[in-house]
């Protein structure tokens, strides 16, 4: 049981790195304003998915990141109750980046959910 735990957390892991980008533009994506980090994993934790639940420090470098690449714009606004806060919104780019991943996640899903159906042909 111990050696087949390690196995899914280490599958999580993996699976977990290569959609949170996915994930946290789609949420900036359906936001019609700018979110900080703590208003993100609110959201997050909305959906019932342990992908980013109670790891709100995750989400900071993945946010940074989307920035770097001018998926996602970010300013920072002073807080009456305790430190600035950087808020994100998606950019035009990140939109159509978006779009574009979300078609990519269906295909592979597809894939993946015919394979483990056994409907291979």
């Amino acid at each position: 049981m111990v050696e087949t735990e390690s196995h899914v957390k280490k599958f999580q892991k993996e699976l977990s790195a290569g959609t949170v980008s996915l994930v946290l533009l789609a949420v900036l994506g359906q936001s019609t304003e700018p979110l900080y980090g703590y208003q993100i994993a609110k959201r997050l934790e909305l959906t019932g998915d342990p992908l980013l639940v109670g790891k709100q420090s995750a989400l900071y470098p993945v946010l940074r990141n989307l920035s770097a690449a001018g998926l996602a714009e970010s300013h920072v606004e002073p807080s009456v109750s305790g430190p600035p806060r950087r808020y994100y919104r998606i950019t035009e780019l990140g939109s159509q980046v978006l779009a574009d991943w979300a078609a990519t996640w269906q295909t592979t899903r597809r894939s993946v959910d015919s394979v483990l159906e056994g409907n291979l042909r």
